[in-house]
């Protein structure tokens, strides 16, 4: 199983972190062992002193596939959930000033919290799923996907030109504006709707 991120897909997540709005998808990937499962507990990194916590919709594949056209996309992938990417700022900052790889900001151990999956149905409407992020019982991130860059179908057909996709894998599909710091002690809940699907505290 691997878990492929998306970066920069909300124009506004971009501008907060002056980046520039892209014109193609921008990947990375986690490491299996980065993933920590909806009620288990998130312990503060020891190597960092400003980890971010970025909010995301996160599709799960369903379906072994490579080189897949944009139109047969949605038969890769059959749930949903919300997760959240954390990020160790700091070390992004220092490693980006350097023009290195920043795996040890994005990819290290449980940096992919991953809530309950819920089925993707026909009623679905894809363009316009709301989800959202309670920090300590108030709202700090909330989205849209009709306000996504790259669409799932089009983020599926485009990954599968690079990486075979396998049943599990994980896809990240990137955060709206509001992200920010995170301290032992706070206390998260996401949704996608009214469904909460991910809850847990800071350790």
């Amino acid at each position: 199983m691997k878990i492929i991120c998306v970066g920069r897909n909300y124009a506004d997540h971009a501008k907060e972190l002056k980046n520039e709005v892209p014109t193609e998808p921008v990947l990375f990937m986690k490491p299996k062992n980065a993933l920590l499962q909806n009620g288990h507990p998130f312990y503060y990194p020891e190597f960092t002193t400003n980890l971010h916590y970025e909010c995301e919709l996160v599709l799960r594949v369903s379906k072994n596939g490579k080189h897949i056209q944009e139109k047969f996309a949605d038969k890769y992938y059959d749930k949903i959930s919300v997760g959240i990417d954390f990020t160790a700022r700091d070390l992004q900052d220092k490693q980006k000033a350097k023009g290195l790889p920043w795996e040890i900001a994005k990819a290290f151990d449980n940096s992919a919290l991953v809530g309950n999956f819920i089925p993707i149905t026909p009623e679905m409407d894809k363009k316009d799923i709301n989800f959202c992020l309670y920090k300590n019982k108030t709202l700090a991130q909330q989205g849209n996907t009709k306000d996504l860059l790259f669409s799932f179908d089009f983020l599926v057909s485009y990954i599968s030109r690079f990486f075979t996709l396998n049943i599990g894998d994980l896809i990240f599909t990137g955060t709206p504006a509001g992200v920010g710091p995170t301290v032992i002690g706070d206390s998260f809940e996401a949704f996608i709707e009214n469904d909460s699907l991910l809850e847990f505290t800071v350790k």
